[in-house]
């Protein structure tokens, strides 16, 4: 590419870099070797699942290979910026890792042990994540939710010497537990002053320095003995089963993952994507870093408070060309402009109503290979959907994406509507993030998307339509569990197939649907086994002031259904009782003037309980058999959070969580009805 000027609004007066003056000779890294498929060894390698052609054919390389060559494309692109931080470049950023990897090791990291991260996602995270593994370490990311005892659970299974904190808050859930952890050596606070003094604390500034007399030569050796088919992160599953697992992934998982994950045609200097999911989960590391960093990609960080309201504030000075979102804070924007397009004067809503119908129509002609551009899609766009993604920072969004959880077909259609088409990802921590992706114009309206290039699936045990459970092979798939062989052997087969859990199917084109979890199903008392996220997904679409649906009813005679209403968040990101604009606006409709969460439940609302009723009625009517009928509900008082534990991380449902905080709930409803 010809030397000149690109646009980033991070740096638009940057100019395109030169060569930068670093060698990437040795990109056939040696591999350890090894003639097993999983381990769940820290210090252990596995066999590279290489094929002789195609995209699973490509050298395994290690992260450090990976970055260097995007230094050597990229070097002065900014790589990671923020509303209140200077922008970092890619050699910039390259150099504090490097920086970074040789404190860990002046604090005496020792090789494959983990380096714990807990915080919100910011530039440090990154560069001590990634200068954990160029100095051998193991990088753990710690979910910001965790209590106490979470947090020393991850330190004490991946044996960490050093942790990273965000600030004080953190630092103090540590201190509560440091005297049970044995192989920590150094806490690091990389936001705020230290409020007290131990030898073994630091300040970022401070552990940014500790390394400045090790020899380059010391940390070029730790790296140069860097192999891709050894661990180098570990992403902790949620722990709703159970203790959480640690997921090895390695080198080549990430490095081949990050390079085989379709994007699209990418611009020179141009792309961005706005970090603020938590980068413990694997689908923000993949998508934020790893992806980033093999593309060459700038990140640009949100607020912490990103999901108490600031995230769009975010996106418009970012301006993302790719954006990940899950699908609650998808349904978050959803709710937030129905509610604004309720209080628009009667002639906006004809118009608005009119420019949807026309979006929706456009994107199923994509959708079914047509692409015919509607009659009006010209004035529609320029009236309403370029004004739809400018307020939401999306004017410049080449793929809008959505994971980590199902999506309803309501929230699909409504961003179909308007001319932004969702695009569908699945994927697990175990899979380094993706199996199938919809990308361009390849997406289905509930698909997933179609099998990444160079991965394999079959499905396991098909039933009559074609359902069955979800097996996947690649270059994507992890090692092991470290140090669970038993659990490992659940997930992994002899052949090395992983075992996802989920139930799904394929369509004549290929487009694969996830249509439900094996351990999510529900198993009545009768036998029959029913997947609980359509019947759920069915009452919301029915009923637009319900929030939350869970359905119950495993091992008992019939299904009941837990319910919460919609309401306003406060900053703590924490339910109120007063209801949302959308769930008033029901009210009114309903001719109630309630405009508490509390007022509904208490009076036991007539009108609304009899449109709740109702509304379920209508999803029975459409039940494939009796025992799929739904025969009792209950309202809660306060909806279904993440504070509040019953959401996770991502904001998916934590099903035997909740059932255990509302088990008397279930109980009565049960007992009710002769069947306790």
């Amino acid at each position: 590419m010809a030397a000149g000027k690109f646009s980033c609004p991070c740096c638009p007066n940057a100019e395109e870099p030169k060569a930068v003056p670093l060698s990437t000779a040795n990109l056939a890294t040696t591999l350890a070797p090894a003639d097993e498929l999983w381990t769940t060894g820290r210090d252990k390698a596995v066999r590279v699942r290489m094929e002789g052609s195609g995209m699973a054919s490509r050298t395994p390389i290690t992260v450090h290979q990976m970055f260097l060559a995007t230094v050597e494309k990229y070097g002065q692109v900014p790589a990671l910026a923020s509303k209140h931080e200077e922008t970092i470049s890619w050699r910039g950023y390259y150099e504090q890792c490097r920086a970074a990897a040789k404190s860990f090791l002046k604090l005496g990291l020792e090789r494959y042990h983990g380096v714990g991260i807990l915080g919100f996602n910011s530039p440090e995270w990154f560069i001590a994540d990634v200068g954990s593994i160029f100095a051998g370490g193991l990088a753990a990311g710690i979910y910001t939710t965790n209590s106490p005892e979470a947090c020393q659970y991850v330190a004490e299974n991946c044996e960490a010497n050093v942790l990273v904190v965000e600030n004080h808050k953190q630092l103090e859930k540590i201190l509560q537990v440091k005297d049970k952890l044995p192989h920590l050596k150094a806490i690091v606070q990389y936001k705020g002053e230290l409020q007290q003094k131990e030898p073994f604390l630091y300040t970022w500034a401070e552990f940014m320095k500790l390394g400045e007399e090790v020899p380059e030569e010391q940390l070029d050796a730790v790296i140069d003995s860097l192999r891709a088919n050894e661990c180098c992160t570990l992403i902790y599953t949620s722990g709703t089963t159970g203790q959480p697992k640690g997921v090895m992934l390695s080198h080549d998982n990430l490095t081949w993952t990050a390079g085989s994950a379709p994007l699209g045609d990418l611009t020179y200097g141009e792309e961005v994507v706005v970090s603020y999911l938590p980068l413990s989960h694997v689908a923000a590391q993949m998508f934020d870093l790893w992806t980033c960093m093999q593309n060459g990609i700038t990140t640009y960080f949100a607020e912490p408070d990103a999901l108490k309201g600031t995230l769009v504030t975010s996106m418009k000075e970012a301006r993302p060309t790719f954006f990940m979102g899950v699908p609650r804070v998808w349904e978050k924007m959803h709710e937030k402009m129905r509610s604004v397009g309720m209080k628009v004067s009667p002639m906006k809503k004809r118009v608005a109503a009119w420019a949807k119908s026309i979006g929706l129509q456009y994107q199923y002609s994509i959708m079914n290979g047509a692409e015919a551009v509607p009659w009006g899609f010209m004035l529609a766009n320029a009236l309403v959907f370029k004004n739809v993604r400018a307020a939401l920072g999306l004017d410049r969004c080449k793929n809008c994406f959505t994971g980590a959880a199902p999506i309803t077909k309501e929230t699909l259609e409504y961003f179909y509507s308007l001319n932004i088409p969702m695009l569908e990802v699945y994927g697990m921590s175990e899979s380094s993030g993706p199996i199938s992706i919809s990308i361009g114009q390849q997406y289905r309206v509930t698909s997933c998307g179609k099998v990444m290039e160079g991965c394999q699936v079959k499905l396991e045990n098909p039933d009559s339509d074609g359902n069955g459970e979800i097996c996947f092979w690649g270059r994507n798939v992890f090692m092991g569990y470290l140090g669970e062989p038993e659990k490992t052997a659940e997930a992994l087969d002899q052949d090395g197939w992983l075992h996802s859990g989920d139930l799904g199917r394929f369509d004549q084109n290929e487009y694969m649907f996830i249509t439900g979890r094996i351990k999510e199903l529900i198993i009545t008392a009768g036998g029959e086994n029913i997947p609980p996220v359509p019947i759920e997904d069915a009452l919301k679409a029915e009923v637009p002031i319900i929030s939350n649906a869970m359905l119950l009813g495993d091992k008992l005679k019939f299904l009941s259904m837990l319910l919460t209403l919609k309401c306003v968040v406060n900053d703590n990101n924490e339910p109120t009782d007063e209801l949302t604009a959308e769930a008033i606006d029901f009210c009114r409709n309903n001719g109630v003037t309630a405009t508490k969460v509390s007022e509904i439940i208490a009076n036991k609302e007539p009108a609304i309980y009899k449109a709740i009723q109702e509304g379920l009625e209508r999803v029975n009517a459409r039940a494939a058999s009796n025992a799929q009928r739904v025969q009792k509900w209950t309202l809660l008082m306060r909806d279904f959070s993440v504070e509040g534990g019953e959401l996770g991380p991502t904001m998916k449902l934590r099903r035997g969580i909740v059932v255990k905080m509302y088990q008397g709930r279930i109980d009565e409803m049960y007992a009710a009805a002769g069947d306790k």
